[in-house]
């Protein structure tokens, strides 16, 4: 049974249009707040259930924070109002608060046209999906308002900020520290604002901000882990050692050397994962997604390392880390996960544990990696109609089998549509750069012929 709103990361799409309207959010909060509060753990006690709601800088936050606040506290529901913090100061707070629920508005690595909201549990950790398909189920009734003894109350959290900083900071081992490295770090004008500089500059960094200056519409662009050109200008500028890129919710990462040069989540993942096995701390294996590098999967068999792919998206990896008993993994895109140190993936605390590597093993970013060379990847997007299962086409399947075949496994073909957009995704990937991008321009105008075709 497939979900009507939730995608793989919350309810999301563009301000004013449905779902992202008042109207449905303060109903969506209404819906959650309800579902939570079927549980009767807290009538015993005479409490009302709790939600933090945190939101990024976009300037819809503002609105939608008032109508999920409005639906919760119908709902009976008292509310913490976190205020600009990071999606994963959220999952913290909502876990150490011991609260029900944690929600963040937010759209991520999006311009600030899009916003969405995204629910953690009590345990700081992706809504399972059977609370998702119950509150979807609430959305089809109407709000009922709790008589008004029984209401919800509001209240600011005037130390969130604080909290999570001292949180972050206690995953950097207590015998290191950062001194003597300038770091640049690009908070992508998103809700790291306030809150990154100050944890690397309190562990020993001299630190350099940008996309620091947040005015409501400008969150991502031009800045941040999706767009990092100003960021490795401004690290040979400074002739900084270092520049960490965050996106505008905070769990995104990637990270730029002396020289300007870009390391993905691949990359930094391999970092962590290397140093944890040469240590001995590395639990079990590790899991990336169908769009992790082959070459990534090569050397965890280099190191018999477990690998396993999960389906894109932080919320697969998470679920398949899990189901393996692991506590590392992540995405090419910078979503990492370290479970021993948190309960999502988190920008902040993924450069920490790179950085604790660089220093145990004092290394630079280029030395650490010198032993992954990524193979060419070539993705491309190919607008499909709605819904279209272009690749079962006999004449898509033919074309990728030719690929496949003239890759002679050296490489990988992996056709996805997009979870968000009408678009098929298009990558090849493999060893001969030119075979590459032959193979993924051949397959995407295939595509396009059945697209229109269809």
């Amino acid at each position: 049974m497939s979900k009507k709103f939730f995608g793989t990361d919350g309810v999301r799409g563009r301000v004013g249009e449905y779902p992202i309207t008042p109207e449905f959010v303060m109903n969506l909060g209404y819906s959650a707040g309800k579902v939570l509060a079927s549980a009767d753990w807290h009538l015993s006690r005479g409490e009302n259930p709790g939600v933090l709601i945190g939101k990024d800088t976009r300037i819809s936050g503002y609105l939608l924070e008032s109508a999920l606040q409005a639906g919760l506290i119908a709902a009976g529901v008292d509310v913490y109002l976190a205020g600009p913090v990071p999606t994963p100061a959220v999952a913290y707070l909502t876990r150490a608060l011991r609260l029900q629920a944690g929600i963040v508005i937010s759209a991520s690595h999006n311009l600030f046209e899009d916003n969405g909201i995204k629910f953690f549990s009590s345990q700081g950790s992706k809504l399972a999906d059977e609370t998702e398909y119950a509150i979807e189920a609430r959305l089809e009734t109407s709000i009922e308002t709790m008589p008004s003894a029984r209401l919800g109350k509001a209240k600011r959290l005037q130390d969130a900020a604080g909290r999570y900083i001292e949180f972050c900071k206690s995953s950097f081992p207590y015998d290191l520290d950062l001194r003597g490295l300038k770091l640049v770090v690009d908070c992508a004008h998103g809700a790291c604002y306030h809150i990154a500089r100050h944890v690397f500059h309190e562990l020993g960094a001299d630190v350099i901000t940008i996309g620091v200056q947040p005015d409501g519409i400008n969150i991502n662009d031009g800045y941040g882990a999706t767009a990092p050109a100003n960021l490795q200008q401004a690290v040979k500028d400074h002739h900084a050692d270092l520049g960490i890129a965050l996106d505008g919710d905070g769990d995104r990462l990637v990270m730029v050397d002396a020289d300007g040069c870009l390391y993905d989540g691949d990359q930094l993942l391999y970092i962590i994962a290397k140093h944890r096995h040469v240590q001995g701390t590395l639990k079990g294996g590790v899991v990336g997604t169908l769009m992790t590098n082959l070459a990534f999967e090569h050397a965890m068999q280099r190191m018999h390392v477990p690998f396993a792919r999960a389906k894109v998206g932080d919320r697969h990896v998470m679920e398949t880390m899990l189901q393996q008993g692991w506590q590392l993994g992540g995405e090419n895109s910078g979503h990492i996960i370290c479970l021993d140190r948190h309960t999502t993936g988190d920008g902040i605390i993924s450069a920490l544990q790179v950085l604790h590597a660089l220093r145990v093993n004092q290394q630079t970013l280029a030395q650490a990696v010198s032993d992954l060379t990524l193979y060419p990847q070539i993705l491309l997007n190919v607008r499909v109609a709605r819904g279209a299962d272009c690749s079962s086409h006999a004449s898509i399947r033919e074309v990728v089998m030719a690929a496949e075949t003239a890759l002679d496994g050296c490489g990988r073909v992996l056709l996805r549509p997009s979870g968000t957009e009408p678009l098929l995704r298009v990558m090849v990937e493999g060893e001969d750069g030119e075979k590459v991008r032959h193979w993924a321009e051949t397959i995407a105008q295939t595509v396009r012929e059945v697209a229109q075709i269809t």
